[in-house]
Order: structure tokens, then C-alpha cells, then sequence
């Protein structure tokens, strides 16, 4: 007769892995910076070509529509056009690209249109700008993947 192993109640031992947030820590890192230098650069935008009054906020308008052409580009170039680091994609997709275009502020230009009764305006901001951006998306995306490449001697 055999004896049975006696159960504890200690966990099972694993081999030691660094917590998760430890491999993921450079893409945090790189998604902050880069979302800091497309935030300041949407900033900017916003001061060179302000908004009046009631008018067409332009600004955001044009800064999603760029935005979005330069992430289907990039989208192209890093999953379909060859290697790249694995860091670029979150520091330019996500950092830079994402804290550029901005639809939070597209949904406050809206309400604030609406707000001060200009109906029409809110009504051709709220349809163009999300029809804008993805036509630019796809667009960019269909122009990069016709794009010539160069030929690796």
C-alpha cells in the first residue's frame, strides 16, 4: 500500500515572472510622451486658426481630417509595408496621433453650436467631421498601399 501525499495549503511554486505592469511600462511610456507632443501640437493648431463666434470650428475640423489620413498611412507602412519597432505603433499611433486628433473636442464644438442655436452649422459639424476623417483614413490607406516601395539591393 502506497501513502497519499498530504494536501496543504501553500500555493504551488511557478517559476518568478516580473508583474505585468513591468513589460508594458515602455509602451506607457512612449504612448505619454508621444500623446504629450500631439496634444501640444493640436493646442497650437487651435491658436493659430481660433474659432468665432457661432462659426465653423475649422480647426478641429481639419486636425481630425489630418490626423486620421496620417494614421491610416502609418497603419499601412508598420502592419503591411514591412517591420518596424515594436514601440512605433503605440508612440505614433496612440501618443502622437491619438492626442492630436480630437473628438472630445469635436463633441464640444458641437453641443456648443447647437448651444447658441446654430442648428444647421451643428447638424453639417456633427455629420462632415466623422465622414470627413474617415474618408481621409481610407483614402491615406489606399494612397500608401498603391505607393511605390523601395526595392532592397
Amino acid at each position: 500500500m502506497t501513502a497519499r501525499p498530504v494536501p496543504t495549503n501553500r500555493p504551488a511554486r511557478h517559476p518568478a515572472r516580473p508583474p505585468a505592469w513591468r513589460d508594458r511600462a515602455p509602451v506607457l511610456a512612449v504612448v505619454s510622451v508621444g500623446g504629450g507632443i500631439g496634444a501640444a501640437a493640436r493646442y497650437a493648431a487651435g491658436l493659430c486658426w481660433p474659432t468665432p463666434e457661432g462659426g465653423f470650428p475649422w480647426a478641429t475640423f481639419c486636425v481630425n481630417a489630418a490626423g486620421c489620413a496620417a494614421i491610416g498611412v502609418l497603419l499601412v507602412a508598420v502592419t503591411e509595408r514591412g517591420t518596424a519597432h515594436p514601440l512605433v505603433r503605440p508612440f505614433l499611433g496612440t501618443g502622437v496621433l491619438g492626442g492630436f486628433t480630437t473628438f472630445s473636442t469635436y463633441a464640444v464644438d458641437v453641443q456648443q453650436l447647437f448651444d447658441t442655436g446654430r442648428t444647421g452649422t451643428a447638424l453639417l459639424c456633427l455629420a462632415g467631421t466623422p465622414l470627413a476623417a474617415l474618408a481621409a483614413v481610407w483614402l491615406a490607406a489606399t494612397a500608401a498601399r498603391r505607393a511605390p516601395t523601395r526595392r532592397q539591393t
